[in-house]
């Protein structure tokens, strides 16, 4: 393979809060970006917003439904049939789903399960045959995969999936020059309804949030050093070694008690 064959950075999520970080992070460094999202036009004023602002680099927009298989397959055929080559992949595409469990559709279900795990999986997969001479995967898991959370069940078994899956990735293509990054940020002011579950949280919420610039820049050190999992922050650390030494029974009481208070659905 040629050392100045072009190569890309593929984001999903590339217009959300936490992928448009991403984006411009990336597309600073003078990378070449292949974008992702469910919406053609947010894709495309996101793509001219790069040109201006990035004119020396190659902006390429594919819409997609990461939830479905031919949508994903459609993706996977345009990057092929270009020819491209994908140096990094940032799998950010989620569904932070939070109500009872029983209280979802069986379309809920299925589609919160495919975005946040089979999607990042497929995306991998795609990657590491279409990769370039060094490929870098960062998978946005969560610090809520970190134990079971009632009333945000599924969101957290499949963060937990996705960080398991990483690690065990990691092992597996580490002698191929890949590199995979599980990173598990706490909140983020990336949506309204984020902003106020932080503001509900007090001192904690102010002393732990990070923002989604500052998330994607120490992402992509933590991949560079293909880092095994990271927690962005300090007190999100902390937070993680306090809660380490205390029963499991307390832990869901208290995730159970707090969380049943609020309810919402896929963004």
């Amino acid at each position: 393979m040629s050392d100045t064959q072009k190569t890309y950075a593929l984001i999903t999520g590339a217009t959300g809060g936490l992928g448009k970080a991403f984006v411009y992070a990336v597309a600073s460094r003078g990378d070449n970006l292949i974008l992702t999202g469910r919406t053609e036009e947010k894709l495309a004023s996101l793509k001219t917003e790069l040109l201006q602002k990035f004119p020396k680099i190659e902006v390429y927009a594919y819409s997609a439904d990461l939830t479905d298989e031919e949508s994903r397959i459609k993706l996977k055929e345009k990057i092929e049939e270009s020819g491209q080559k994908i140096s990094l992949l940032v799998n950010v595409a989620g569904a932070d789903i939070q109500k009872a469990f029983e209280d979802y559709s069986q379309e809920k279900i299925a589609f919160q399960c495919r975005v946040n795990f089979e999607a990042s999986v497929s995306l991998c997969h795609l990657a590491i045959k279409n990769r370039a001479k060094r490929l870098e995967i960062i998978n946005i898991s969560s610090v809520s995969g970190i134990y079971p959370m009632p009333y945000f069940a599924i969101y957290s078994a499949t963060k937990s999936a996705l960080t398991s899956f990483s690690v065990a990735l990691r092992e597996e293509v580490k002698k191929q020059n890949i590199a995979v990054t599980a990173i598990l940020p706490g909140a983020m002011p990336t949506r309204e309804d984020i902003k106020e579950q932080i503001k509900g949280q007090g001192l904690w919420g102010k002393l732990a949030v990070k923002s989604p610039q500052w998330v994607a820049k120490y992402s992509l050190k933590a991949v560079a050093k293909n880092k095994r999992k990271v927690i962005p922050g300090f007190w999100n650390k902390l937070m993680r070694v306090f809660t380490a030494l205390l029963p499991t029974s307390w832990k869901l009481k208290f995730i159970a008690k707090r969380w049943s208070k609020i309810s919402k659905d896929a963004f």
